[in-house]
């Protein structure tokens, strides 16, 4: 019997090592919630062995039930009749067995009926989700709508929303795409309008909603006549009810269970969440970097399904009398894709706690602030976790994404010409890949999201840190090649800034960011091998790769190639 948790040895040895002391303390309010919620921990080992246990039961039900009906989902996919959207059987089942599990309000507060996880164990539980299932992840992922409602709606809205949320009576989906503002969502155009009593009511289109016909939509309006920027924009709630009228439902390459929605708001009612004018500077950020990292855990969740493909393929598949596991140029690939997977694992769970940190602090000054209290040392903590996630999000989307695409794309030649075929999961996988490094800000987004990070060095303080420890053995030779990469980074980084061009800079940064990411990974990788010798060839590996590469990078960078791209109208004609 699998368990996606349990089978999956670097799964478990992350969440082993996860340090998440401090956060679990500020969710756990000191662990006073365990006067009022039985079910609440009372230590931190208390709340850790809770965690491992719900890990265990969603490992349990990706392996056995979602997992199986994954191909049926696919072929069936969500449907669109007279106006109605119906999701395949297996999206219904695996809806109905996740929700009485009790696992469809994970980050959600336990007096509204959640489990009140931190969110980097809710992610460990959409990647499993993903590998059994990559479009089912786009309605379990969506625990984020009612996060977002936690986070600022008030206590009537809290009520209202959050245990239909918990209990598995609401999915919800996040309307912010428009047909003539999909990444620049500035250009909203959908309008939000008061009556003469002062309710809110929603007129407009929204385009590419995944999920759209769920039961309670989060939505970007203007609400400031005349303007036509971010600063005229807001946040509201509303029921999917008889207003909102599914115009239709995309066919997409991949993710079928997951509807893609064209949607009509005619006159539909809606709550102002939070302050007006802050939707898209304050809670659609936090909402899209919440479902960047979602996309993150989704791709490492099909990464991990095709790596077990092409594995398991490998070792069964026989040529000229031996299987093709044996053969160097085929083990060579499986390595490098299991290479991939560890390091972006490492990287992902690391960052999802910087993630957690800085939302906890932001409530601990929120709190601090209604008791009238000093926040200036909290303060301080939650400046560095958002200097830190502002890099750490965007970079952990970009090469997540990617290495999702070329493992799946690697999976699919292994299986040769049988992974073209329908029978073969890693054809469907290989389809599912592809949203990973589109939706959610595409990955030259990112590119860009992460350039002021790289440019500044976020990363210097946590990376001298990792770099001043005492490693062992041959360890320090590896430590010794970081140090080389370091080296080609500060050049790289001084020649792009000597050079004085705005235009080269930002084609340039690419390379950059793809380097300090490496650079940032080897660390966490030498440090995980200085206690763990499993990981010793993965850090090897993944830190030699990575030098060879890093000098690629400066010779692209120092040899002016990208000056080309500036005069692209003469190239292109």
């Amino acid at each position: 019997m699998p368990n996606f948790f349990l089978d999956n040895p670097d799964l478990v040895y992350q969440f082993d090592k996860l340090d998440l002391r401090e956060v679990v303390e500020m969710t756990e309010e000191k662990y006073t919630q365990a006067a009022k919620f039985p079910e609440a921990p009372v230590d931190y080992a208390d709340a850790k062995e809770n965690y491992k246990k719900v890990l265990e039961v969603v490992g349990d039900l990706a392996g056995n039930f979602i997992a199986p009906n994954a191909a049926s989902v696919d072929e069936e996919g969500a449907q669109f009749h007279d106006g109605k959207v119906t999701y395949a059987k297996g999206t219904k089942a695996a809806l109905d067995i996740l929700s009485k599990a009790e696992l469809m309000g994970m980050i959600l507060p336990r007096e509204y009926g959640g489990l009140n996880f931190p969110t980097t164990i809710y992610m460990m539980a959409v990647e499993m989700v993903s590998r059994a299932d990559a479009s089912l992840m786009n309605l379990f992922g969506l625990q984020d709508i009612g996060k977002t409602i936690a986070q600022f709606g008030d206590e009537l809205q809290k009520e209202t929303y959050l245990p239909g949320f918990s209990s598995g009576k609401y999915t919800g989906a996040m309307a912010l795409t428009e047909p003539d503002a999909g990444s620049d969502l500035q250009a909203v155009k959908l309008t939000a309008y008061q009556d003469e009593n002062g309710k809110w009511f929603l007129r407009g289109v929204k385009r590419f909603i995944t999920n759209g016909n769920g039961e309670v939509l989060l939505v970007l309006a203007r609400t400031e006549s005349g303007t036509k920027d971010a600063r005229g924009l807001s946040m509201f709630a509303c029921y999917g009810d008889e207003t909102v009228v599914v115009r239709r439902i995309e066919h997409k390459l991949g993710i079928h269970g997951s509807p893609t929605c064209e949607l009509q708001f005619n006159d539909t009612p809606a709550e102002l969440i939070g302050q007006r004018r802050f939707g898209l500077l304050k809670y659609v950020i936090y909402l899209m970097n919440r479902a960047r990292m979602g996309i993150g855990a989704q791709s490492l969740g099909i990464a991990q399904a095709a790596y077990e493909e092409a594995l398991n393929y490998a070792k069964a598949r026989e040529q000229f009398g031996q299987n093709i596991y044996s053969m160097p140029v085929i083990a060579n690939m499986l390595i490098d894709m299991n290479v991939s997977l560890q390091a972006g694992r490492s990287m992902y769970y690391n960052s999802c706690i910087w993630l957690d940190l800085k939302e906890k602090y932001e409530e601990q000054i929120e709190q601090l602030k209604k008791e009238k209290k000093p926040f200036a040392e909290v303060n301080e903590k939650l400046k560095e976790a958002t200097r830190i996630i502002g890099f750490l999000t965007p970079l952990a989307k970009y090469y997540l994404s990617e290495i999702c695409n070329k493992i799946a794309y690697d999976g699919l030649q292994i299986h040769g010409g049988t992974g073209y075929m329908k029978e073969f999961p890693i054809e469907r996988l290989s389809r599912d890949a592809r949203i990973t490094n589109i939706y959610e800000g595409t990955s030259q987004l990112q590119i860009v999201a992460a350039a002021g990070g790289v440019i500044n060095d976020v990363l210097f303080d946590i990376m001298s840190k990792l770099d001043g420890q005492e490693y062992k053995g041959n360890l320090t030779e590896l430590l010794n090649r970081l140090h080389e990469m370091r080296e080609i980074y500060a050049d790289c980084l001084k020649y792009i800034k000597d050079k004085r061009d705005g235009s080269y800079q930002e084609i340039a940064v690419k390379n950059l960011v793809e380097l300090y990411g490496s650079l940032y990974m080897g660390y966490l990788l030498l440090d995980e091998a200085n206690t763990n010798t499993n990981k010793v060839l993965i850090a090897r590996r993944f830190i030699l790769n990575s030098l060879a590469e890093a000098m690629k990078h400066r010779e692209a960078i120092k040899s002016d190639v990208y000056t080309d791209v500036i005069n692209a109208d003469t190239l292109l004609k």
